[in-house]
């Protein structure tokens, strides 16, 4: 029976200050087979995957490959016994290429000169061999999240890495790339090769997992065989009771208008068309509208404009009557407009900060947090322990936790306490469940559904299209920078919304929206 598995971790302890991220924990992988590690924000996935990876040295517990001890010190030891991991926030250099992202670190030289050549007949080879699509000139930074995770896929296949690693490689992707993505997971699993897959999506675990082990706060729950397993079963292993998958929402009652957007256009970055072209709606208090649309259809550089981060070069925004066109980041933040950014990393926190420090970000100016110019920390301090404890923000350290050390779905949890609570006519939510468990959606849901009952504007940016059809009261798809369809998403169906989402339908409602 031993030799039956490629890897097996026995009784892995790993402790971090305040937190004992993975307690003795074991996990077995079968040679060829999809092996899913399902578990909450922050019990311990990552981490466990990071010790297999060399990123971490377990304090108890011994890893084994073929039935043989290993001692993985580093990701180069972990190369060399043929492990590679995607991670959650890819490790790619930015202004290089996609074939020297790949090749880095393990260079081809002939004579002191980089041999390219060779190296690039091999990535498209396999390129095309997985039908991954990936142009090995195009820069890093211009291509897309999907397209950057496929540049990671390769760096592990150009290894000849036979256990792969995939940490949370669905969060970032397009419904399609998805789909595509767990083509080729399986696609890899036929030829041999042994896959981990960190996710909290049960969907994606009941289509492309053989089986599962489900970690809550840092313990061995057990491994279950997935197609005899149903998804409820599996929550429940994950977060210890029933969850409810349907979100319990009254009717909604639009009051006034909240937020006003007329004729608004965006410069592109990356090309000579506008990114976003003559967008108007509205937004009433009292109603969720989400913003739905494929990746890159201009929803990213719109969300810019609304919220200050770009300059928009036609239209005007109104913000409870006021124009805010021109606003400065603050003047929109203060004059009642709350956002959960896309990127957490480079728009939600400062990472180097503790956790207190980012909960105060949007108000540390106000005499509840500073006197005389210098800050009250008592009072930060406080605010910090309700904030965690109301939205169960599990931290090592509590307020005092550097942001970086904790996980993102924990990350992202601080970030929605913070713009829920400070006071706001609108809630700009940008893809906020991206990477949470089933029981952290559930609870940002009810958040968003609360925050709309309260009678505030709710405009929700997402990429999910359960979500789209769950949460909001209207929906308006956006195609190639133009809201080409609104829907009412009690009337219309996930296929049809494909349709507006893909270009291949409009709706005059596109007119009416303009004019009201």
């Amino acid at each position: 029976m031993e030799n039956n598995y490629i890897i097996e971790m026995r009784n892995i302890t790993k402790v971090f200050p305040g937190i004992i991220a993975n307690d003795d924990v074991t996990l077995n992988l079968k040679k060829g087979e999809v092996h899913a590690l399902l578990g909450e924000n922050g019990a311990g996935k990552s981490t466990l995957m990071s010790v297999l990876f060399g990123l971490y040295q377990a304090e108890k517990g011994e890893i084994r490959k073929n039935g043989q001890v290993v001692k993985i010190n580093n990701p180069n030891d972990a190369n060399n016994l043929g492990i590679g991991m995607v991670h959650q926030h890819f490790k790619l250099v930015e202004i290089f290429t996609v074939l020297e992202n790949i090749i880095l670190g393990v260079e081809p030289i002939r004579m002191g000169f980089l041999e390219e050549s060779e190296a690039r007949e091999k990535v498209v080879k396999l390129s095309e061999q997985y039908g991954l699509k990936v142009d090995p000139d195009a820069v890093i930074e211009k291509i897309s999240v999907g397209m950057q995770q496929r540049v990671e896929i390769l760096k592990m296949l150009y290894r000849d890495n036979e256990i792969l690693i995939f940490d949370e490689p669905t969060a970032v992707l397009t419904p399609q790339e998805i789909k595509e993505l767990l083509e080729i997971m399986r696609g890899f699993a036929k030829e041999g090769k042994s896959i981990l897959f960190i996710t909290h999506k049960l969907n994606e675990i009941k289509e492309v997992a053989d089986r599962c082990t489900v970690l809550r706060k840092g313990k061995y729950i057990g491994t279950v065989d997935v197609k005899s397993t149903s998804k409820e079963e599996l929550s429940r292993m994950m977060v210890g009771r029933d969850i409810d998958f349907s979100i319990d929402k009254k009717p909604s009652e639009p009051g006034d208008v909240v937020l006003s957007v007329k004729g608004v256009t965006v410069p592109s970055k990356t090309h000579k068309n506008n990114a976003v072209k003559n967008v108007s709606f509205d937004v009433k208090r009292g109603e969720i509208v989400c913003l739905a649309g494929i990746d890159g259809n201009g929803q990213t550089e719109f969300v810019s404009a609304l919220t200050g981060l770009e300059k928009s070069t036609g239209g005007t925004i109104t913000l409870g009557g006021k124009d805010l066109t021109k606003a400065s980041i603050r003047h929109r933040s203060e004059s009642g407009m709350s956002h959960i950014p896309e990127d957490r990393h480079k728009h939600g926190l400062v990472l180097d900060y503790s956790l207190e420090e980012n909960l105060i970000l949007q108000r540390y100016w106000q005499p509840e947090f500073q006197k005389s110019g210098f800050l009250r920390f008592d009072a930060m301090r406080k605010y910090a322990e309700k904030l965690i404890s109301q939205y169960d923000v599990r931290s090592g350290q509590g307020p005092v936790t550097p942001a970086r050390s904790m996980s993102g779905g924990n990350q992202q949890k601080a970030i929605i306490a913070r713009e829920i609570d400070k006071k706001h006519e609108l809630l700009v939510a940008v893809q906020p469940t991206r990477g949470l468990d089933v029981g952290a959606i559930e609870y940002i849901h009810k958040q968003l559904v609360s925050t709309r009952d309260a009678g505030k504007g709710v405009l929700l940016i997402s990429l999910e299209l359960d979500e789209v059809m769950n949460v909001s009261d209207r929906i308006l798809v956006m195609y190639e920078g133009e809201i080409v369809g609104e829907l009412d998403p009690k009337n219309t169906t996930v296929e049809e919304l494909g349709l507006y989402m893909s270009g291949a339908k409009r709706n005059t409602a596109k007119e009416n929206s303009h004019g009201e």
